[in-house]
């Protein structure tokens, strides 16, 4: 990519596990062993692991680039490098542009300071001077909705206070690359989809983002390429649908397999060799189930079931109710069913699992279990799981007449 804002080229990074010595005498070999070895940037000691193991990808100008990955993965220590927080192990980084960064909750700030007073601490950090904070002063309050709590010591400020202040104000630094980590996920749901509409709005004046999140809803909707990290090596980088599509593959399905002669092989959501994850509400989808049989085996149903994030059943079907009768698969054969669902859900992730049964005693052949996994976008009036496309049909005054006061009740009192 020749219009590179930023590249990282065989990129390692080693850390320590931490060492603890009670006395001089322990400290001073350790420190001339240290020496000895001298820049043996290949090997690792005993107490050492690779955090980065040689990653290497680039990122355009203008364009959204997501990494993703479980706990531990490498994420954060990808962004600290592009940071110059820390240096490489080993490798190149290159950063072209100024930049800003939204790391850590309380980064930048100092919790004796009033927001107000951190919001030039904070701003100088980032690069702008007194005078740039004091022409925006107003705009990062307004979009951080904390006018209230200006003057109030940020120590008394919740984690999500301290995002709303840290966002407005890296993104209020017109930076030309934009890295915000998983910090968004403290803010109440509203502010996010706030900062999601407000970096679409950065893009749009070819500010670059680098945005790491457990989010994949958030990450599908806002990058367009994505890195799937492992335990700090690339296992994929392209379309974030099919980065996103890797990363659900790997590790998060449950087999539960009652009789070894039949098993899914498969589940894939939308047109053959299709690899999107995120559809809108209303829209209808094919799910495909793909089972293969070593021996004979009769009176079969094939059951699709979505559950929600919270693994609530939201809805079930099979080919039986579906009028399809009682299935059979003989030695050596492989079946597919295909489903046509339409997506009446509010937004929000859901899973497919795939059950293989014996309709009449419901006996389990195989259960597939987070087979698939989508997301359904577009719908932030609708709460709840149902979509149940809700209109207004109006709103009506009715004057009131003048109120009357009743007259008091007397009682008598035996």
């Amino acid at each position: 990519m020749t219009d590179a804002a930023l590249r990282l080229d065989g990129v390692y990074k080693k850390f320590r596990k931490g060492e603890l010595y009670d006395s001089l005498r322990d400290l001073i070999p350790a420190l001339g062993k240290r020496l000895l070895r001298g820049a043996a940037r290949d090997t690792l000691s005993t107490r050492e692991f690779w955090a980065l193991q040689d990653v290497s990808f680039d990122v355009g100008r203008g364009e959204a680039f997501g990494i993703i990955g479980s706990n531990g993965a490498g994420k954060s220590t990808i962004l600290k490098l592009l940071s110059g927080i820390m240096p490489p192990t080993k490798g190149s980084v290159q950063v072209r542009g100024r930049l800003s960064a939204l790391i850590e909750v309380s980064a930048g700030f100092h919790p004796d300071l009033t927001g107000r007073e951190n919001i030039y601490l904070n701003g100088t950090i980032l690069g702008m001077t007194r005078a740039e904070i004091r022409r925006r002063f107003d705009a990062i309050v307004a979009f951080s909705e904390l006018e209230d709590f200006l003057d109030t010591p940020v120590k008394r400020y919740s984690s999500g206070m301290f995002a709303r202040l840290g966002f407005s104000v890296a993104v209020h630094v017109e930076p030309e690359i934009l890295i915000v980590d998983e910090v968004l996920s403290v803010g109440d749901y509203l502010f996010q989809q706030k900062c999601l509409e407000r970096m679409n709005q950065i893009m749009a004046g070819d500010t670059t983002i680098i945005f790491v999140s457990h989010n994949l809803r958030a990450v599908a909707a806002l990058c367009e390429r994505s890195l799937l990290l492992d335990h700090g090596r690339v296992m994929q980088i392209g379309p974030t649908n099919e980065t996103i599509k890797a990363y659900l593959s790997g590790g998060h399905r449950g087999r539960e397999t009652a009789d070894s002669d039949i098993h899914i092989t498969k589940v894939s959501l939308g047109s053959r060799g299709s690899s999107r994850v995120t559809f809108e509400t209303d829209e209808v989808v094919e799910i495909t189930v793909e089972a293969t049989a070593r021996t004979l085996h009769e009176d079969m149903s094939v059951v699709i079931r979505i559950a929600d994030d919270n693994q609530y059943n939201v809805f079930d079907t099979c080919t039986q109710r579906l009028g399809a009768g009682p299935l059979s698969l003989g030695a050596g054969e492989t079946m597919t069913s295909t489903f046509r669902v339409q997506l009446r859900l509010a937004q929000g992730t859901y899973h497919v699992d795939a059950f293989l049964h014996r309709y009449v005693t419901d006996r389990a052949f195989d259960r597939y279990l987070s087979a698939a996994t989508f997301f359904v976008a577009g719908t932030p009036t609708v709460r709840g799981v149902a979509n149940l496309a809700p209109s207004l049909i109006g709103c009506e005054k009715m004057p009131v007449g003048p109120l009357t006061v009743a007259a008091p009740v007397e009682r008598a009192w035996a």
